[in-house]
């Protein structure tokens, strides 16, 4: 009896022990660190590389400061991302990321549209029929080509003013 006791208060503290010491509590919420996360000094060196190429295109282009950055809210981006995802499947895709843009809206008068940058969904071609076993269907995809027929988000917030750098 007694060494069935010691047995049990033994059981219980190692459980205790391997539950605190190996588990996260199940309130903490598992998060892969994507790829490509830079920190604010990067930032700041990637935004001050870009100086020469923004002064260029205001100067002898947009003849005024262009829009350097875009901001979407976390809603337009999780709300584009589902229907993006849901839009590839419909069209025989398999969505794996996004590929970004930049662009440039019309010309309006004579007054030269300011850059933009927007989202299109990449993916591969759902190409697996049922019962196929053809190796060629195994192939790596190319390149994450961009989805045909895929909509693209657009219309973010200009900075403020346009031609800010980072940090705003």
């Amino acid at each position: 009896m007694k060494n069935l006791l010691l047995f049990v208060v033994g059981a219980i503290v190692g459980a205790a022990i391997v539950y605190f010491v190996c588990c996260k509590p199940l309130t903490e919420e598992m998060v892969d660190t994507p790829k490509g996360i830079i920190t604010p000094e990067q930032a700041t060196i990637l935004d001050e590389a870009f100086n020469s190429r923004h002064q260029l295109i205001s100067d002898s282009i947009v003849k005024r400061s262009d829009n350097r950055s875009s901001w979407y809210s976390l809603k337009d981006l999780r709300d584009y991302l589902t229907l993006a995802e849901k839009q590839a499947s419909g069209l025989g895709y398999t969505m794996n990321g996004v590929r970004i843009y930049l662009g440039a809206y019309p010309n309006i008068a004579n007054e030269v549209g300011y850059t933009t940058m927007f989202f299109i969904p990449t993916g591969t071609q759902n190409t697996m029929a049922e019962g196929n076993m053809n190796p060629l269907h195994f192939a790596p995809p190319p390149n994450n080509p961009d989805i045909p027929g895929g909509n693209g988000l657009n219309d973010g917030t200009p900075g403020i003013p346009p031609g800010a750098n980072y940090p705003q």
